[in-house]
């Protein structure tokens, strides 16, 4: 099978996918990304819910991210000043936010790209020297270079049979679930403060609404713990919803108002583990590997990691803190 020697095809959109694709495009290299998801976001989405006061919007996945490192510095400092990314003081000194909603930098990154949304891989097949992908339609391809950029979890299942070491240490990771509830309301909660963390089930709680470029609808994020979220993690939206907005009466020691609406969502990889490693390469088969599940459980992580990765494939040496 030919292949162009310049085609490069990522599976998985979220930050570390787009990272990645990111350098190699401006190498010169033609990547194609695929994404099981309807749009970009990964563990940055954010949900629009029609209610009877009108759409409110939710960042259900990471709440806010931080920027230390010298290269997602730079990355963030482009955003702020076209206007998709702000602080956010009520996270801390150092959080940001995307504006209007927290998926605005991964929408804007995947932009200028090719991506493939709805689209599935469930296997990588290698023919010689050339990649394809099987996914939901068949075989796509041909590809020289396959990145891998989903959570460990599902990294293991791809790379299986390709290369033992990735695969190993990918199944070896492990990924803590997430339960979040979505909820509006129709007035201003009597909670002074807009971020609760670490009350009972609760891990996280948040004013949505309080975030720059945010709707005015009252509107609150509340994440399970850890622990809670894997001891409940097969239980009905239903009765997680019911438990979280008690643990949000419990946490504010007032009488809140029942919402107008709520949303469960089950995030079964949502915090990865802290890594030892920027990024996976095989330069003998073109397969690499990219999270934040590599490095640790920041936003932050998996752009550092893409870039990592992307440095490797090009024979470049990594920038900033990576």
């Amino acid at each position: 099978m030919a292949v162009d020697g310049n085609r490069v095809a990522i599976v998985g959109a979220g930050l570390a996918g787009l990272a990645c694709a990111a350098r190699l495009t401006e190498a010169g290299r033609q990547v194609a990304l695929f994404d099981k998801a309807r749009g970009p976001g990964g563990r940055m989405s954010t949900r629009r819910v029609e209610t009877p006061l009108g759409e409110a919007g939710f960042d259900h996945g990471a709440q806010y991210f931080t920027a230390r490192g010298a290269s997602f510095r730079t990355q963030v400092e482009q955003w702020i000043k076209a206007g998709i990314v702000a602080p956010w003081s009520a996270a801390g000194a150092d959080a940001f936010v995307g504006v209007p909603a927290m998926n605005a930098p991964v929408r804007a990154l995947a932009s200028g790209l090719s991506v493939a949304w709805g689209c599935q891989i469930q296997s990588l097949t290698r023919d010689g020297a050339a990649w394809s992908l099987d996914g939901p339609d068949g075989q796509i391809g041909p590809f020289e270079t396959v990145v891998v950029a989903v959570p460990a979890e599902q990294a293991a299942v791809l790379l299986q049979g390709h290369d033992p070491a990735m695969a190993t240490a990918s199944a070896a990771s492990r990924t803590d679930p997430c339960w979040t509830v979505m909820a509006a309301f129709d007035h201003r909660l009597p909670i002074d403060s807009d971020t609760l963390r670490e009350q009972g089930a609760l891990g996280w709680a948040a004013r949505n609404s309080a975030k720059p470029g945010r709707t005015a609808i009252e509107a609150w994020v509340l994440q399970a713990s850890p622990d809670w979220s894997r001891a409940h993690l097969e239980d009905s939206p239903e009765s997680v919803c019911a438990a979280l907005l008690e643990a949000l009466r419990a946490a504010a020691r007032v009488a809140l108002p029942d919402p107008v609406t709520t949303q469960a969502h089950r995030w079964r990889y949502a915090r990865s583990a802290q890594g030892q490693d920027q990024a996976l390469w095989s330069p003998s088969i073109s397969l690499g590997c990219c999270g934040d599940w590599l490095i640790g459980p920041r936003v932050e992580c998996a752009w550092d990691s893409g870039q990592a990765l992307a440095a490797r494939i090009l024979g470049e040496p990594a920038s900033g803190r990576v």
